[in-house]
């Protein structure tokens, strides 16, 4: 009776993941590409644009161009660079000669507010823009024409932050393919699903901030209080009384090949930083790949008819998920469907190993990510 029971408890949990998973699913779809309601942005105010750059990567050159094709009468783009050594120096410099028709700059050197290098390197980019509205937007963001248009349409009179989760483009290699499946079908789906309920998050790809609001919590400055920007972003909005919201679409990262010691190193690093800055949202992230829990369920059904409906459940779900990538014209191919099986396989590993440590390394960054007041020890130079 006992084992009866508990074959009973593990396939209604199956069960209750695989309906929760589906809804949100659901809720995506239904969300993504809806303006909700009439924007409270003041049409055609001046924007200014900051994006930190650091290195050269695959798209940089196609990336960091489209900041002066946007379709945007009134915007400056300011470019942030910590080391006049860096070697995405001349591409900056080269691009803006190539387009003097929009005005942009370089701005060299950061300030070291916090442990975490973006947000130092965006610091003075913040403090020399000219407008009111300025984005923060990260140099693999690939920006289409509209894309101002696009963070503005989603301002609201409640609003305090618009922001966009990125959505992985152009995977060169599978292990790029597994990180589109964790970007774009999980994550996206999942903030944009919290947003649907009223939990927006913030997502430090893209920003949009009205100067005086931030000022009025403390600056650009005040983002230093969480290791990790975008937390900071979000507990500062929720703090004032105001809501985070998403673009009505994400805007795309192309990816390129990607190997699978890059994805898991990423994936860990923001696994750690989900659950130092909101760990009870992260606990049930066990629970957000379907894999493990099917598998457990079929074990202690222990029988080959639960297990094929089990398989077939699986089936049916991971079907649907390829299907709202089709359905939103994200990435899709043969091998997606092995990469969701792959992504559901690593969510428990990531998982266990998030909390078994307080330190990631970041562009070479060794990072702390434990809160100032709790930490005594120094970092971990290996940490992953």
């Amino acid at each position: 009776m006992i084992e009866a029971n508990a074959t009973v408890l593990a396939l209604g949990v199956c069960g209750l993941l695989t309906l929760v998973n589906l809804v949100s699913l659901g809720l995506t779809a239904r969300r993504i590409g809806r303006v909700r309601g009439p924007s409270a942005f003041s049409a055609g105010a001046p924007v200014s644009l900051v994006r930190p750059v650091c290195g050269l990567e695959p798209f940089s050159e196609e990336t960091l161009g489209r900041s002066f094709r946007l379709a945007y009468p009134a915007y400056e783009i300011l470019f942030c660079v910590a080391s006049a050594q860096d070697p995405v120096l001349p591409l900056v410099r080269r691009l803006i000669a190539a387009h003097p028709q929009v005005p942009a700059q370089v701005i060299v050197g950061d300030e070291r507010v916090s442990d975490n290098p973006k947000l130092n390197n965006c610091v003075r980019g913040w403090e020399a823009a000219r407008h009111d509205w300025v984005v923060l937007a990260d140099s693999n963001v690939l920006m289409p024409p509209d894309y101002l248009q696009q963070m503005q349409a989603a301002w609201r009179p409640e609003t305090g932050l618009v922001c966009s989760t990125p959505v992985g483009a152009r995977p060169g290699s599978f292990w790029a393919e597994v990180e589109c499946a964790f970007l774009n079908t999980l994550q996206a789906r999942w903030q944009y699903t919290g947003e649907t309920l009223g939990l927006g998050f913030a997502q430090g790809k893209s920003m949009l901030w009205h100067r005086p609001f931030l000022e009025a919590q403390g600056g650009i400055r005040a983002l230093a209080a969480e290791i990790a920007e975008d937390a900071a972003a979000t507990k500062l909005v929720r703090a004032a009384g105001r809501r985070v919201h998403l673009v009505p679409a994400p805007f795309e990262q192309p990816l390129g090949p990607r190997r699978w010691r890059e994805v898991w190193a990423r994936q860990l690093r923001w696994a750690r930083l989900r659950r130092v800055t909101f760990p009870l949202f992260f606990a049930p992230e066990i629970a957000s790949g379907l894999l493990l829990p099917a598998a457990l369920a079929g074990w202690l059904a222990g029988t080959a008819e639960a297990g094929l409906g089990l398989a077939a459940m699986l089936a049916a779900f991971y079907g649907a998920e390829y299907a709202l990538a089709a359905r939103l014209g994200w990435h899709r191919s043969p091998t997606l469907l092995l990469a969701f099986l792959v992504r559901d396989l690593m969510i428990p590993l990531l998982w266990a190993r998030a909390w078994m440590r307080d330190a990631v390394v970041w562009r070479g960054n060794a990072m702390d990510i434990r809160p100032k007041q709790t930490r005594r020890l120094p970092v971990e130079a290996g940490a992953a």
